[in-house]
């Protein structure tokens, strides 16, 4: 594994609760983030970091990603974990973290809102089935 692992939902949030210096990066596409909603966790004192991995509405890969999370201030050694939707866009962005020099980086297993179900449904699974905080954008 080029990561440094996957974590259940419920698995990040409680390293971010307990890792003051941990960092959240959603990295879903602005269309997702407005739409959807996004993690909340301003209970712990910080703000989730909002990074396009790929760009709506191309779906192309973001040039400027690693620019972006470094201008986030993050620092090596600084535990990263980033969300997408269904916890393999943040795969990718796990894989060039650690590749930057960045992390641990960890995956958000399931993301957000999960895969599709039996009837091709989302939100069967994920940040949001799991009860933990979030807010529409």
């Amino acid at each position: 594994m080029s990561y440094a692992g996957d974590l259940t939902p419920q698995a990040a949030w409680d390293l971010l609760a307990e890792t003051p210096d941990a960092i959240l990066v959603d990295v879903r596409t602005e269309a997702e983030w407005r739409y959807v909603g996004v993690p909340d966790t301003y209970e712990l004192g910080r703000e989730p970091h909002l990074i396009e991995w790929v760009q709506y509405p191309t779906m192309t890969p973001n040039p400027e990603f690693l620019a972006q999370l470094q201008a986030t201030g993050v620092q090596p050694g600084q535990p990263i974990v980033f969300l997408c939707r269904s916890g393999q866009r943040s795969i990718g962005a796990a894989v060039a973290a650690t590749a930057a020099g960045l992390g641990p980086a960890y995956n958000v297993l399931e993301g957000f809102e999960g895969g599709l179900d039996h009837e091709a449904k989302r939100g069967h699974e994920g940040w949001k089935a799991a009860g933990l905080p979030w807010h529409q954008a």
